[in-house]
C-alpha cells in the first residue's frame, strides 16, 4: 500500500484533475468529501467522454444510447465525474484479497479506507507485484509464522518450510491431516505453494479408520 496519496476534493475542476494526473503520473485519483471520506474515483476513462461527446453534435438518439458518457462530458468537477459507489479495501486486507477485488472490478487502483471511510492509502497493480520481489527467506518465515504455527501450534519442528524463487514448499508429517488442505490454501495467498504435508502414520490394529496419509498439492 502507498500511504502518500494524492486525492481530489469534490469541487476540483476538470483542468485541475488533468493537471494532477499528469503531474503525479497516475491514471486515477480518489475523490474525498469535506470529511476526508472517499466518495468515488476519477480515472482517465471518466475524462475521455469530454473529448468524444463534449461538442454535443451526436444527436438525440446518440445521447440516449450514450447517456452516461454524455453526462460525463457535461461534468465540470471531480464530484460530478467520480465513478461511484467506489470499490475499496480495508488496511488489514491481504494482497491476494486486494488482487481479487481489482481483477473482478477491473480497476487499476484500489483506495484503502478505515472503518470511518476515510482514506488511508492506495493499492496499485505495482504494489501487488512487489510480493514476487521479496527475499525467499522472508517469505518462508512469514508462511511458518502465519500459517504453520497458527494451524499446527508452536511445536512444528518436523514441518519443513522452504522458499525458492517465491514458491514455498511445505513438507513433513502433521497430527491433523484434515488441516493440510487449509494450510495449502492459506500459504497460497502469499505465494505459489508445493504442499507435501502428510498425516500421521496409520496403525492398523490401533487406528482402523485412520487413513494412511493426508496429502494436498497446490501450485
Amino acid at each position: 500500500m502507498t500511504h502518500g496519496v494524492v486525492a481530489l476534493r469534490t469541487g476540483a475542476s476538470f483542468k485541475g484533475i488533468v493537471k494532477a494526473m499528469r503531474e503525479w503520473r497516475v491514471s486515477a485519483l480518489p475523490v474525498l468529501d469535506d470529511g476526508g471520506v472517499v466518495i468515488g474515483v476519477v480515472s482517465e476513462a471518466d475524462l475521455l467522454p469530454k473529448e468524444e461527446y463534449g461538442n454535443g453534435d451526436i444527436g438525440r438518439y446518440g445521447q440516449v444510447q450514450h447517456l452516461a458518457d454524455v453526462r460525463k462530458a457535461q461534468a465540470m468537477t471531480a464530484g460530478e465525474l467520480a465513478s461511484a459507489p467506489v470499490v475499496t479495501v480495508v488496511p488489514d486486507a491481504g494482497l491476494a484479497h486486494a488482487a481479487r477485488i481489482m481483477a473482478r472490478n477491473k480497476v487499476k487502483q484500489l483506495p484503502v479506507v478505515g472503518s470511518d471511510g476515510t482514506l488511508k492509502g492506495i493499492v496499485s497493480r505495482s504494489d501487488l507485484l512487489k510480493v514476487f520481489l521479496r527475499d525467499d527467506r522472508d517469505i518462508a518465515e512469514e508462511v511458518r509464522r502465519d500459517v504453520v504455527v497458527r494451524l499446527f501450534g508452536t511445536h512444528t519442528d518436523a514441518i519443513r518450510v522452504e522458499a525458492r524463487d517465491g514458491v514455498v514448499t511445505l513438507a513433513g508429517r502433521v497430527h491433523e491431516a484434515a488441516l493440510i488442505p487449509l494450510a495449502a490454501r492459506l500459504a497460497r495467498t502469499v505465494v505459489g505453494v508445493e504442499c507435501a504435508l502428510t498425516g500421521p502414520s496409520r496403525h492398523p490394529n490401533l487406528d482402523p479408520d485412520l487413513p494412511d496419509v493426508g496429502h494436498a498439492r497446490a501450485t
